[in-house]
C-alpha cells in the first residue's frame, strides 16, 4: 500500500495521482519562543516539509506553473516566520501547515519545525505535525 511506501499515516485513496514532494532542512530566521532572550530578535529554525501534491489532470506540461513552486513556497514561509512573534513551535507548525494547504493541490502536508541549540544537551528540539485538506 502507498502508506507503507511513502511513510504517510493513511492511504491516499480517492486523492488521484500524487507527487510526494519535500523541502528538507530549510534554515530560516523566525520570531519564536517563550523566553525573554528569544524575544530579543529572530532565531534560526530548521524546517522540513513533506507534501502530497495532486498531479494535474490531463497531459503534464513541463513548466513551473504546472507544479508546486519551491521558491515561491520558501518566500511565503520567510514572510510568515518574521511577520509576528509566535510563542510555541506547535503554533508555528500549524501556521506553516495552513499556509501549505492554501494551495488546493496540496492534499496533505507533514511539517517539522526544529529549534537547534535550544537545549545544550540536544542537537535540536521540535514539533512535527501532519495535516490534510478538509473533506469535501
Amino acid at each position: 500500500p502507498e502508506s507503507e511506501i511513502t511513510g504517510w499515516s493513511r492511504s491516499g485513496a480517492g486523492e488521484g495521482e500524487l507527487w510526494h514532494l519535500f523541502v528538507r532542512d530549510l534554515v530560516l530566521p523566525a520570531r519564536l519562543g517563550v523566553h525573554a532572550h528569544e524575544r530579543q530578535g529572530p532565531r534560526l529554525v530548521r524546517l522540513s516539509l513533506d507534501l502530497a501534491v495532486r498531479k494535474p489532470a490531463g497531459e503534464f506540461a513541463d513548466t513551473i506553473e504546472a507544479v508546486l513552486d519551491y521558491q515561491a513556497l520558501t518566500e511565503s514561509l520567510r514572510a510568515l516566520l518574521t511577520r509576528e512573534h509566535v510563542n510555541l513551535l506547535e503554533t508555528l507548525a500549524e501556521r506553516i501547515a495552513a499556509l501549505c494547504l492554501e494551495d488546493t493541490r496540496v492534499a496533505r502536508v507533514r511539517v517539522r519545525v526544529e529549534k537547534p541549540g535550544a537545549l545544550p544537551e540536544a542537537a535540536a528540539v521540535g514539533a512535527e505535525i501532519e495535516r490534510a485538506q478538509p473533506k469535501r
